[in-house]
């Protein structure tokens, strides 16, 4: 079996030197060259042809985020963004995801080496899934400047019943679809709970991303807060997020619990409390991601008496995590992503009282 040719950008001589490391210690991988800044690894990328590149965010010469533009555009390929646990990391690296990276790596900003050293696993398991990625080119910069589009004009749902609520899990490529899913949404629609496999720092600049492109208001979801129409509830990184009833409201619980599927937050959890508390008033959506998590509980959801969508494969970065649901026997209907909003619409506005009639 052919093995993963990796190519490594960052300008750090140290890390280049323990991901080359890590990446020849794979039986399936091998690093074919690193280069120290965008234009030595334009270069290399043209001589070398590899499957994968690692990228670090802020190099100099070039930003990494300039290179990985053009390069999207010019030449997309699988990339793995390498970024630093800050405030300034988080928000480069959804660029970054906007722009059609598969995936990134956060490592520290101290202790750098032994902190990437402990992310073998991690970094090695997304080049693994990187490699086998849907890669799409990027769009060419707007005339403005790359400002984002305002979210696209949707009617209102109206009159319905404030006991529904929007269950969306997604993993890798999720960010991406999850914005296309929300920003299709009109302020009145049910509220919204999202788990999206993500580390601790980075969901707080994601809900802020979001909350600046949708008619809904999106926020990391706090412990015990009610859970309101017109609202989306992000699954802060590191903790557990689900849903439990309180006399006539739902509200909100997130914990330190343990990871559940290697995850945390997990989709199997928020999906198991959709079952257990929202049951015939649920809508689930599975998008894209690698692995298996959620298939399980999104079948107990849809046992339950909810309506379920998976994202479809040719629309999906990864098509793990759709898969399995379908297989578990958990969607209803399969979907291309620019269609998931509009039938969920649909569905809503049919159905009014109740979800089972349409």
């Amino acid at each position: 079996m052919a093995k993963t040719r990796v190519v490594v950008v960052d300008d750090s001589a140290l890390v280049r030197s323990i991901l080359t490391e890590i990446i020849n210690k794979q039986a399936d991988m091998t690093c074919i060259g690193a280069a120290a800044d965008p234009l030595i690894a334009r270069e290399m990328i043209r001589e070398l042809n590899p499957d994968v590149i690692t990228l670090d965010v802020e190099m100099p010469r070039m930003d990494g985020i300039d290179f990985l533009s053009r390069l999207m555009r010019l030449r997309p390929m699988p990339v793995v963004m390498v970024s630093t646990l800050t405030e300034r990391g988080a928000e480069v690296t959804m660029k970054a995801l906007e722009l059609g990276a598969v995936d990134f790596v956060a490592k520290p900003k101290v202790g750098v080496a032994d902190g990437i050293r402990q992310l073998a696993v991690d970094i090695t398991d997304k080049i693994r899934v990187a490699a086998k990625a849907h890669v799409r080119r990027a769009p060419a910069p707007s005339p403005n400047g790359g400002v984002a589009a305002p979210a696209p004009v949707v009617a209102n749902v109206g009159r319905l019943s404030t006991e529904k609520i929007i269950f969306i899990g997604a993993s890798t490529g999720g960010t991406e679809a999850t914005k296309d899913v929300l920003i299709n949404l009109p302020a009145d629609c049910p509220a919204v709970c999202i788990t999206q496999h993500m580390p601790p720092g980075f969901t707080t600049s994601y809900a802020a991303r979001l909350n600046g492109l949708c008619k809904i208001r999106v926020s990391e979801a706090r412990d015990g807060e009610r859970i309101l129409p017109g609202h989306g509830y992000l699954a802060p990184g590191g903790k557990q997020f689900s849903v439990e009833r309180s006399g006539a409201n739902y509200i909100a619980r997130v914990v330190d619990g343990e990871p559940v599927n290697r995850h945390k937050p997990s989709v199997e959890v928020l999906f198991n409390s959709a079952a257990r508390v929202v049951g015939p008033n649920a809508l689930g959506i599975m998008l894209t991601g690698m692995g298996a998590d959620g298939a399980q509980a999104m079948r107990a959801m849809r046992d339950a008496g909810s309506f379920n969508l998976c994202q479809d494969e040719a629309s999906c970065v990864v098509f793990g995590m759709p898969r399995e649901a379908i297989a578990a026997g958990a969607a209803h209907e399969v979907l291309a992503l620019k269609d998931i909003a509009p039938r969920l619409l649909e569905k809503l506005r049919a159905s009014g009282g109740s979800l089972n009639r349409v």
